[in-house]
């Protein structure tokens, strides 16, 4: 059972991540993290855990970490999409924590979480293969027993922060069915190739996989309830991540309204302006609450929805919003807001990123319709 904050603790705990990515994650940090070797700052990803504990918040204590839940990482998350920091946070506190989590393997969780818990170790998962689909029932990458060991053979696809990751969670195909195994970044026959990208905050790479030693996390065949959960717990993080950067949007757009005079009056004052200012607010307000229910439902909240169907809102709805709020971001700006020097062009390219993250629009709109049995 993790740990419960009140709302007033919450927001402290806002209010310092907040200070940190002020200070560590202005626009000019984050072009000049994303443009880096690793695709981060690593003094800053040292800082995060360092002095605020934030990669160990959700994880128990008997791994490094301080037994919180979701909604105590939706706040971090929530800020890191706002400041929208270039950081491996999602791949590897919420996806690789997720899946050694849900791996029920004591082993893996005691040899992995405490170097994530303590910002040592870096982490991803890899599931995606040519078709882009997080799907385990049609997986090209293969699990072969070598003696008393598996080796991987195969490709992965679009994997966050994979080229730089110290350890790689591999979803593959095994005699037993869909598996979940642990390689590290170095290990021989690896070959990562990073990818070039329309969100440059948001690195992904190619893994190619030849005969990689690896060992397996988890009972083998049991990848696909593996993977249905790290979906459910990675899009209610993208959730939270995308209502940040939506709310820095429609933050930007009333700044420039108000500031930004034509014919002797701010533009603010014209009626096109407004609407566009009041539609983006509605957006965020009904992406904030959506994001808000999925963290709820994940934590075990009283009166919570089924967390499955709460998460696949949330994915549809924050999706949504943030791509339309990016959008009509860019045009209260006018011209200007179109140039790469902006940072609303920063923005709208995180959120087209976001929205094709877990396999697009189509796929998160099935996956809502499966979830709700449909």
């Amino acid at each position: 059972m993790s740990e419960a904050t009140t709302p007033e603790e919450r927001e402290e705990l806002r209010a310092t991540v907040r200070a940190l990515l002020e200070a560590k994650s202005s626009e000019e940090h984050v072009r000049r993290a994303m443009e880096s070797e690793r695709g981060y700052d690593e003094a800053l990803w040292t800082q995060m855990a360092d002095q605020v504990g934030l990669q160990g918040l959700a994880f128990p204590a008997e791994h490094g970490g301080d037994g919180y839940g979701f909604a105590e990482l939706g706040v971090v998350l929530e800020e890191l999409g706002r400041a929208l920091t270039p950081s491996p946070f999602l791949p590897t506190v919420v996806l690789a924590g997720t899946a050694l989590t849900a791996s029920g393997d004591t082993a893996a969780q005691a040899a992995h979480l405490p170097g994530i818990a303590a910002g040592k170790t870096t982490a991803t998962l890899a599931v995606a293969e040519g078709d882009g689909l997080w799907d385990t029932g049609s997986l090209t990458t293969t699990a072969t027993r070598d003696g008393a060991g598996w080796t991987l053979t195969g490709r992965k696809w679009f994997v966050l922060n994979g080229a730089t990751a110290d350890l790689i969670l591999v979803v593959a195909q095994a005699d037993e069915g869909p598996s979940l195994f642990a390689i590290t970044g170095d290990a021989p026959g690896l070959v990562r190739t990073p990818l070039r990208t329309l969100d440059l905050t948001r690195p992904l790479a190619r893994l190619d996989l030849t005969a990689v030693p690896a060992a397996p996390v988890g009972e083998p065949g049991s990848a696909a309830a593996i993977v249905a959960r790290v979906l459910d717990h990675g899009t209610t993080a993208l959730a939270a991540e995308q209502v940040g950067g939506a709310l820095a949007c429609l933050k930007a757009s009333v700044a420039y309204a108000r500031e930004r005079v034509q014919f002797g009056r701010p533009i603010g004052s014209f009626q096109a302006v407004k609407h566009k200012c009041a539609d983006m607010l509605v957006r965020v307000q009904l992406a904030d609450a959506a994001a808000h229910e999925a963290a709820d439902a994940l934590t075990g909240a009283e009166d919570a929805p089924d967390p499955a169907v709460a998460a696949a809102v949330a994915h549809v709805v924050c999706s949504e919003a943030f791509m339309f709020v990016a959008m009509e971001n860019i045009q209260v700006h006018g011209g200007i807001g179109f140039t790469w020097e902006h940072p609303a062009h920063l923005y709208f390219r995180r959120a087209k990123s976001s929205q094709l993250l877990f396999g697009g629009p189509a796929v998160y709109h099935e996956r809502l319709l499966s979830r709700m049995g449909l």
